[in-house]
């Protein structure tokens, strides 16, 4: 069971989500708008928030910036928007996960459970290190060189299944199943992170440093070779 806050205008939309959700064990808190959402996670943070973009004082993806300057909560939008470059702006602006309007029940459900389980602690160990990279699980912090990196929860999710791999090659669609919990996917998602990620760790595609692209098959991560003496 998890306590799901369902930020949704419409009552009716509103009423039949609380409904199925219910029906599953879930427990739901629910508001009509973006103001009153974010007061509820300052006053008591769910399990997870699933966030309408089209709400009457506040556009849902500038809700969402909001939220994130406060919270780490996971958080799956719900839109009626399918446009491509605007799923890319929400997942970079902190979504975990969305949903494109109408969807069944089991299909959110699905979506939901998927999230919490990466929001939750695994069983891999708690710290590891690679060259200079620093991993922990537990405190879900990671640093470089001594210094901490200040990352998202889905680039947390994705260097820590990377460094727990170090020099193996994993494909896109091993990320797609056991990081982003999805059987299938655009391979442009996985792309975009990489590309934040590689950003904060100090490289780039083409001068990586940990992050290697094997071409036609996934990524590498790998320690830079040390500085001859």
């Amino acid at each position: 069971m998890a306590t799901v806050l369902l930020v949704e205008d419409d009552e009716f939309v509103r009423s039949a989500i609380i409904r199925d959700l219910t029906g599953r064990s879930h427990a739901v808190r629910s508001a009509g708008r973006a103001l009153d959402a974010l007061r509820e996670i300052a006053h008591s943070a769910p399990d997870v928030v699933i966030l309408d973009l089209g709400l009457p004082d506040l556009d849902g993806a500038e809700a969402l910036k909001m939220l994130r300057a406060v919270s780490d909560v996971p958080v799956i939008v719900a839109t009626a928007r399918d446009d491509e470059a605007e799923i890319v702006r929400l997942l970079r602006d902190g979504a975990d996960d969305y949903l494109v309007k109408p969807f069944s029940g089991d299909h959110l459900n699905a979506r939901l459970e998927a999230v919490l389980r990466r929001a939750r602690p695994g069983s891999s160990p708690a710290v590891i290190r690679v060259g200079g990279l620093t991993v922990d699980s537990d405190r879900r912090e990671a640093g470089l060189d001594g210094a901490p990196l200040d990352l998202t929860r889905r680039e947390f999710d994705l260097l820590a299944y990377l460094c727990a791999r170090p020099g193996r090659v994993v494909s896109r669609k091993e990320l797609l199943a056991e990081v982003w919990r999805q059987s299938y996917g655009d391979d442009q998602t996985i792309d975009v992170h990489l590309s934040w990620l590689r950003r904060k760790l100090g490289e780039s595609a083409s001068r990586p440093r940990y992050l290697h692209t094997v071409r036609g098959v996934g990524v590498r991560l790998s320690p830079p070779p040390a500085d001859p003496e």
